[in-house]
């Protein structure tokens, strides 16, 4: 008996990475005009959890609280999202963004909650855009990424030093603004969904590619 949870798509390619770009663009320049707009769709857990705003770890994904903020998680879905679902198919594509975009908040969510952090607003698409990152590593696993636009190093070693890096960032309190577990919950949710969707593990992957 097949699993319903791996049945594939048809495979169709309708341009979703630039849709998800244009999406993301129009809702920033609608918090632009209507800051209420960031209170009610970013995710804060009081919101959430208290106010019954069930909505948030979904809409979170679509708010940016700065054009900086903007470029340049757009300008990480364009330079890895485009190729990814081409391979993919948009279908796959979108579904796997949301599901792990989404996940990667939740799973935020569920930390704000359990350390009693209640006053955070989690907005932006880095969990959706981490696990795109994540998913490039697994299908292009020899495509050389340069770091900082100048050290090339292959997708594999991409993931561990921005995992790292985060974890590192986390743990030391840099950079406080950024939602560093957000980060990795968006690589967690990327390796669960190729395990539970595609049926592939990533790590198998990887040491294939390095044992050659």
């Amino acid at each position: 008996m097949k699993n319903p949870l791996r049945q594939p798509f048809r495979y169709t390619y309708f341009n979703a990475t630039l849709i998800l770009v244009a999406i993301n663009v129009l809702v920033y320049l609608a918090t632009r005009a209507d800051p209420y707009l960031y209170s009610y769709l970013s995710m804060n857990p009081i919101n959430t959890v208290y106010h019954h705003m069930w909505w948030q770890p979904l809409s979170a994904m679509f708010i940016h609280g700065s054009f900086e903020h903007l470029f340049f998680n757009m300008l990480g879905l364009l330079l890895f999202g485009l190729n990814l679902e081409k391979s993919m198919g948009s279908k796959e594509f979108l579904l796997f963004y949301m599901i792990c975009g989404l996940l990667a908040n939740l799973f935020s969510l569920g930390i704000y909650a359990l350390t009693g952090t209640w006053f955070v607003f989690l907005m932006g698409a880095s969990g959706a855009v981490y696990s795109i990152l994540f998913a490039f590593a697994v299908i292009f696993p020899t495509v050389r990424v340069f770091i900082f636009g100048i050290i090339p190093v292959p997708g594999p070693v991409m993931v561990l030093i921005y995992a790292v890096v985060e974890l590192g960032s986390q743990m030391l309190g840099l950079n406080g603004g950024v939602a560093h577990m957000t980060h990795l919950f968006g690589f967690a949710a990327a390796w669960a969904y190729f395990l539970i969707r595609i049926g592939v593990n990533p790590i198998k992957v990887w040491k294939n590619v390095f044992r050659h």
